[in-house]
């Protein structure tokens, strides 16, 4: 009696993960990281400019990668689950926990949960454009739309609830994101533009040098009217549509120097939010060690590089193990089981 060997069942092949968004994801980290550690050292010209550069396309570059990977965002219950678990949920405790810094050091506490606090905002308006994906997929010129809203949202002082200024504001990048399509991305690693990528960075950082100290901080950060920062409205829309094409360069040029193969970093990189919700309570801290030598080159560049191993480490495995349940809580308890729409 012969014993048949169990048939081998072929699977089919699940897709590998990019580590060319990772890649990305982590080197954007990093900028944020860097940006928030030297924000009280701008009394530095060199930290000024460069506080300034990074401004002008940290932020939107996040901003696209998030809406290119909402592209399959609807309104199902899972996709509805898993946005309240990893923003929504994030969002409140955030909020709370951001509350303790000013509490213990300016003896103030103010909680909000419908005006963000600091880096929370991000979470706010992403929930909002997520939300907002399905209609922006039904537009004929979707991106034609969203830089109308943006230029219109700085024509008034709107509410700081909901993040609206920045919500609307930076709006053109998330839709930006969604429209794009694989192919965008492998143009974006041919060996010329590649170069023009490295090419058009050195030229930004040059021009971020030499007009820097011209250009009120307000505008990169995405925080108030136009009236409010000193412009009528039409100069006002042309700066923001300048800084809209300024940030997508920038954003495009950024993409095309990222490596596309796998890397030390990429694993990394598949954990960026908890750098970004968990560095603000470092920055809060280590603001406070600040002295005389911080505010030279050499201190500019040592705090910017503390700001790389920073996020490096806030990514790490250890550390995600520890404070998963504020960045990724298990929310399963509370949602009711699955329900499948009626046929």
């Amino acid at each position: 009696m012969s014993v048949t060997s169990p048939r081998r069942v072929a699977f089919p092949p699940t897709a590998a993960r990019d580590p060319f968004f990772d890649n990305a994801k982590f080197l954007a980290i990093t900028l944020v990281v860097s940006g928030h550690l030297i924000e009280d050292l701008r009394d530095v010209p060199v930290a000024h400019a460069a506080y300034f550069f990074v401004y002008l396309f940290h932020m939107p570059l996040f901003i696209v990668l998030s809406g290119y990977l909402s592209r399959n965002f609807t309104f199902s219950s899972g996709k509805a689950r898993k946005l309240i678990s990893t923003l929504a949920v994030p969002y409140v405790i955030f909020e709370l926990l951001y509350s303790l810094p000013r509490l213990i050091m300016y003896g103030k506490l103010d909680i909000s949960l419908l005006d963000p606090y600091y880096l929370t905002w991000f979470l706010m308006s992403l929930f909002l454009w997520r939300l907002s994906t399905p209609v922006w997929q039904q537009l004929r010129w979707p991106l034609v739309v969203a830089v109308g809203l943006s230029l219109l949202s700085g024509t008034s002082r709107l509410p700081d609830e909901l993040s609206m200024n920045r919500t609307l504001g930076l709006l053109p990048f998330y839709v930006l994101g969604l429209m794009l399509r694989p192919e965008h991305f492998e143009l974006l690693k041919r060996p010329k533009v590649r170069i023009a990528g490295a090419v058009t960075l050195v030229a930004g950082a040059a021009v971020a040098l030499a007009v820097h100290a011209s250009v009120k901080t307000e505008w990169i950060r995405w925080r108030h009217a136009n009236d409010s920062i000193g412009v009528d409205d039409l100069t006002g829309s042309l700066i923001r549509l300048g800084l809209l094409a300024a940030g997508a360069l920038l954003v495009a040029a950024f993409l095309a120097i990222t490596p596309s193969r796998r890397t030390w970093y990429s694993g990394l990189g598949m954990a960026t939010m908890y750098a970004y919700l968990l560095h603000g309570l470092v920055v809060k801290v280590a603001e406070r060690f600040y002295g005389n030598w911080a505010e030279t080159v050499p201190g500019v560049v040592a705090v910017s590089a503390f700001g790389v191993v920073l996020a490096a480490l806030l990514c790490t495995p250890p550390v995600r193990k520890l404070t998963s349940w504020a960045v990724e809580p298990k929310m399963s308890w509370a949602f009711t089981r699955l329900r499948r729409p009626a046929t």
